[in-house]
């Protein structure tokens, strides 16, 4: 079994790195935006 990589769009990387220099939304929102594992530490 292989497992393929997400592919996130460029817009998409613009607005996520928009927001966390904005300070919008904290570190872990924005992993929950991109469906990332949201592990809080």
């Amino acid at each position: 079994m292989s497992n393929k990589r997400k592919q996130y769009s460029p817009q998409f990387k613009a607005k996520v790195a928009l927001e966390a220099i904005r300070g919008e939304k904290t570190v872990y929102e924005l992993s929950c935006l991109a469906s990332t594992k949201c592990i809080r530490r």
